[in-house]
Order: C-alpha cells, then sequence, then structure tokens
C-alpha cells in the first residue's frame, strides 16, 4: 500500500475566456507595482471587459493562461507584430507575465514562457521581447535566466 499526497494535477496551458478574468485580474493586482492601478479583489471593471473582447476578435492578440486542474495558476498576453526592421521579421511580444504567489520558485513560470515562446515560433516569430519595471528585480533574474538579454532601455508615456 502506498501513502502519501497524490500529484497535483497536470498544467495545461490555453486562451483565457471571459470566466477566467476575475482570477487574471486578481494576479494582476496582487503585486506590489501594479495594485495601485489594477481593481482589487477581480472586480470586472468595464475596461477589462473591453480589453478582452478587443484581444479575443483580434488575430494579432492571445490572453493565454495555465490551468493546473481548473485553478488559473498564471497568465501572460502575447502580441505578434510585424516588423520591418531585422528584415521584416515577426516578433512577440509579452505582457502581463503572473503565476500564483503560492506556486512561485517551482518551475512554473519558466514552463508557461517556453510555451509562450513555441507559440510564438509556430506564429513565424523570429524574437520575443518584453519589458519589466525597474522595480522588479527577481522578474529580472527570471527573464535572464530564461535567455532574454536586457538590451535596451524601455520608455513609457502615459497619454491621458
Amino acid at each position: 500500500m502506498t501513502t502519501g499526497t497524490a500529484a497535483p494535477p497536470a498544467i495545461t496551458y490555453r486562451l483565457a475566456t471571459r470566466e477566467d478574468l476575475p482570477v487574471i485580474i486578481k494576479m494582476l493586482a496582487d503585486d506590489s507595482v501594479a495594485r495601485k492601478r489594477e481593481a482589487p479583489n477581480g472586480e470586472l471593471a468595464p475596461g477589462y471587459l473591453a480589453a478582452f473582447d478587443a484581444i479575443e476578435k483580434s488575430p494579432l492578440n492571445e490572453l493565454c493562461v495555465a490551468d493546473q486542474g481548473g485553478r488559473i495558476i498564471g497568465c501572460l498576453q502575447l502580441t505578434y507584430i510585424p516588423g520591418i526592421s531585422y528584415m521584416g521579421m515577426w516578433r512577440a511580444l509579452v505582457e502581463a507575465v503572473r503565476v500564483a504567489p503560492d506556486l512561485r520558485g517551482q518551475g512554473i513560470g519558466g514552463a508557461f514562457m517556453r510555451w509562450a515562446m513555441d507559440r510564438a515560433r509556430a506564429r513565424g516569430c523570429g524574437m520575443m521581447q518584453l519589458t519589466s519595471n525597474k522595480r522588479r528585480p527577481d522578474a529580472h533574474r527570471f527573464y535572464v535566466q530564461l535567455g532574454f538579454e536586457q538590451s535596451h532601455e524601455g520608455f513609457k508615456l502615459m497619454l491621458g
């Protein structure tokens, strides 16, 4: 007779559904940098719903989740961008990368990002790029470990 706990359910990666939004929003808000700009407790503000609808309709955008036995444990957004530079190379922009706080440090984020990289390659992208807030040194180490190079300084300008 074997004793112990059962292995956790396998993680699957898929496109997000509207029903996933409250959990995604909670993950986005559960972050010291993003807390002030996101709705707490997964509240479905109209902007989130409009953004989801636009992402869902766009062939160049995907909101993705990592799902473990019906629990959303990670999210990220992929945007596919045609480019003139690099001889017309397509690139993938990855944003809003999150893993549930209680599961960080277990390789889930790395596996999810590798899945996203494979997805981008399958779409013909030759490069993946991202920005990460300067106040997130742990995230920077994570991306460097995945092979990302800190090659540029990023700039943002809020337009509203």
